[in-house]
């Protein structure tokens, strides 16, 4: 499973955020409901439509991110 499968950025929903499966849900409230505590099985049993995969694509896609990210000098 790729995370380009399933992460979409979308210029007119949810101000370009990055969002999964095209849906209004993005990266971001996933990772916010992981680092609150919440399971992957809460996170599922409170959006049905969301999948295993969505969740771990999230992830994924912080991680590609972070990967990315390069320190700056003043």
């Amino acid at each position: 499973m790729q995370y380009r499968d399933i992460i979409t950025i979308e210029p007119g929903k949810r101000g370009g955020k990055p969002c999964i499966r095209g849906m209004r849900i993005t990266v971001y409230d996933v990772l916010e409901y992981l680092a609150s505590g919440m399971t992957h099985q809460e996170i599922l049993d409170d959006f049905p439509y969301l999948t295993e995969d969505d969740i771990r694509a999230c992830l994924s896609f912080a991680a590609a991110r972070e990967r990315s990210m390069a320190a700056v000098e003043p």
